[in-house]
């Protein structure tokens, strides 16, 4: 069977990155047919828009997408808008899943295996703005359906793991939002008896990802806590380098690297590629492939074990070099 993958590079080192991802793949056998779209802020400067709709439509002939990253203005650019957030709207790509494992590498904590599972497409990322140039108000919009259904595919996901899910919020705080969506995640994880339910408010959730990461297996919260609190956790396994998500959806899904685009380092071949590459393994698990997907995360690790390490994790080895050696152990 050929699988048909979509493969946005974006922006920086997105661009460096993902071809390594789509060589991995390539490497597992020829079932592929790789398919490029444009995407991201350079994008924007050449045609006035970030997404182009040939891209959105592209997508729709696709199984799943490899993307790499994008640059974004720190400030308000007339007609500019997210266009990951775009397709996590366009597709409904209601989870973001961000596995956080232990690596062997000297800046990784020992026993750290979570799985962070969060609601993707409300929050204050639905970006209902508004200002008198005196007070600014965002808007933090929250259902009952989007709640229940990340609660579902996270429950679903901790009985294949260790039957543990953290549902995190600030209920105490915000009682209509957090209180929401908290109670609409336990009525659903009602229904799966084997599980071990506990809640953790946001600010001590914080605090016991620095001492206690071990304690967790799957954790499922709100977009902007999510959005967080992974890159919090990633910084214990080695750091956004080796940090892999998938934006997950009922008829697509798109695998990125979250380290985004890293302007200061484009063209220097010093971008770490595991990230990206890992995110082709979380793309094979959802094909099915999850032999293949294993065999991938293995040679990440052997790459690792070799001491070959990119310049974020403490090493000096090349973008290339790092590549190539994953390739190797895969053959």
């Amino acid at each position: 069977m050929t699988h048909r993958i979509a493969v946005l590079k974006g922006d920086g080192i997105g661009r460096e990155v993902v071809p390594w991802a789509v060589a991995t793949l390539q490497a597992l056998g020829p079932r592929w047919e790789f398919v490029e779209g444009e995407i991201g802020w350079d994008c924007f400067q050449r045609t006035g828009t970030a997404l182009p709709d040939e891209t959105v439509a592209l997508l729709g002939t696709c199984e799943a997408a490899l993307f790499g990253a994008v640059s974004s203005p720190s400030r308000r650019v007339p007609g500019y808008r997210s266009p990951i957030v775009a397709l996590r709207r366009e597709f409904n790509l209601y989870a973001n899943v961000r596995p956080v494992m232990s690596a062997p590498v000297p800046s990784s904590r020992r026993d750290v295996d979570m799985l962070i599972v969060r609601e993707n497409t409300e929050g204050l990322y639905v970006q209902r703005e508004r200002s008198d140039g005196q007070t600014a108000v965002a808007e933090r919009v929250i259902t009952r359906a989007a709640s229940e259904r990340i609660g579902r595919l996270a429950c679903q996901q901790a009985l294949r793991r260790r039957r543990h899910l953290t549902i995190v919020h600030k209920a105490n705080i915000l009682p209509e939002t957090c209180g929401l969506f908290r109670d609409a995640v336990r009525r659903v994880a009602a229904e799966y008896p084997g599980l071990t339910i506990e809640e953790v408010l946001v600010d001590t959730m914080a605090l016991r990802l620095i001492r206690d990461p071990e304690h967790f297996d799957v954790v499922v919260t709100t977009n902007l806590f999510g959005d967080i609190l992974s890159d919090e956790a990633a910084m214990l396994v080695g750091g956004l380098g080796l940090a892999p998500a998938g934006n997950i959806g009922d008829t697509l899904a798109i695998f990125e690297p979250v380290h985004g685009s890293a302007p200061d380092i484009v063209g220097r071949n010093i971008a770490n590629p595991l990230a990206a590459i890992l995110s082709a393994a979380m793309l094979l698990d959802y094909l099915g492939e999850t032999q293949d997907g294993d065999r991938v995360r293995a040679a990440v690790t052997a790459t690792l074990r070799e001491g070959l390490l990119a310049p974020d994790l403490g090493g000096q080895a090349t973008t290339t070099a790092v590549g190539e050696a994953v390739l190797r152990h895969l053959h």
